[in-house]
């Protein structure tokens, strides 16, 4: 079989037609991630999920975007709503054990939800540290403002989805927490020395074994002064892969984002050039698609070897799960908190 493109192509639409299922054909992409418009029932996901299988021959990995809170693609009233990272931090500032018990339950039932529908990779959690002043982008998706409360939760977090057969993907790394603005919108900045920066370093740190993590769109000075992380060489392979220790598949943020200067081939090939393994695009822009798969290379040696750990790692068989007792539980852990849904 011919090795897979390094792309993961967004989708927004509840069904596949026949030209972009051609188009998915004859790019192979390695994956897809599906966003809230191609969501609209539990039958309906999964017969799409199965009908981008069918384009590339094979049970291509499917992502999505499930952190709870504000970032969740699967909405109610088919789905239920999950809470936010920094609930699980508020409980584990009162009660660490009941914090990580509730963080791993939550991402545990988050799984519950995904694989069923065939979805087995989650872009979750997030690492970032906040910091005072910064764009609110981040907010309530960080667990809190210290770095071992959030390498634990995360941890938790990860653990949960991987026990449900999802793999977890970190986010933003090397972190987008002091970035001071969205970079859905425009390129953001960290003027923050390397003394201040060691701290976002350490929460991806001690999750550096983690399958997948996708990079932020942010530049730091302190690092590179002309390239953000996702097209920096330096920041790749002097902070990512050396300082942190990150040897998973890293893909890119969206390319489709405001961050990121040029046509769609000129920022692939700087991704790919900096030291990224995958492209993601996320519009589900035939033309966009297009542009951009003729600059995608197919995957080959260290990016080929991580993506086939990726495939592993959403391959476990999930582990037993009463998903009514969980919920109780949930609840039950929450309540102090903020009731959950």
């Amino acid at each position: 079989m011919t090795a897979p493109s390094a792309a993961i192509y967004g989708w927004r639409k509840p069904d596949l037609d026949a030209e972009n299922a051609a188009f998915f054909r004859d790019a192979a992409p390695w994956g897809f991630i599906l966003f809230a418009e191609a969501c609209k029932s539990r039958a309906q996901v999964r017969r799409l999920v199965e009908a981008l299988w069918e384009t590339v021959g094979r049970e291509a990995l499917v992502f999505i975007d499930q952190e709870g809170g504000r970032v969740a693609r699967l909405k109610p009233p088919e789905w239920p709503v999950f809470p936010p990272a920094a609930r699980y931090g508020e409980l584990y500032r009162r009660d660490a054990a009941a914090g990580l018990e509730a963080c791993r339950l939550g991402h545990r039932l988050i799984a519950h939800e995904l694989a069923a529908l065939g979805i087995r990779a989650d872009c979750a959690p997030v690492l970032d540290l906040p910091a005072e002043g910064a764009d609110p982008i981040i907010g309530d998706r960080a667990f809190g403002t210290e770095p071992a409360a959030i390498a634990a939760l995360g941890r938790a977090a990860l653990d949960g989805m991987a026990d449900g057969g999802v793999a977890g993907v970190i986010k933003h790394i090397p972190g987008h927490g002091r970035a001071d603005a969205d970079s859905h919108l425009a390129l953001p900045r960290v003027v923050a020395g390397a003394q201040a920066l060691a701290l976002d370093v350490a929460c991806f740190k001690a999750l550096a074994d983690a399958p997948m993590a996708m990079t932020a769109h942010v530049l730091y000075e302190a690092w590179d002064a002309a390239e953000p992380a996702t097209t920096s060489a330096t920041v790749i392979s002097r902070i990512i892969r050396g300082e942190i220790g990150f040897d998973g598949l890293l893909m890119t943020d969206d390319l489709g984002m405001k961050a990121l200067t040029g046509s769609w081939a000129e920022k692939a090939q700087r991704s790919f050039a900096a030291g990224c393994d995958m492209a993601l695009h996320c519009s589900g822009d035939l033309a966009e698609m297009q542009a951009l798969a003729a600059a995608i290379p197919p995957l080959s040696g260290a990016a080929l070897a991580r993506a086939q750990r990726g495939d592993a790692a959403a391959a476990k068989t999930p582990a037993p799960l009463d998903a009514a007792e969980a919920w109780a539980r949930l609840r039950t852990l929450l309540a102090p908190v903020t009731p959950v849904a």
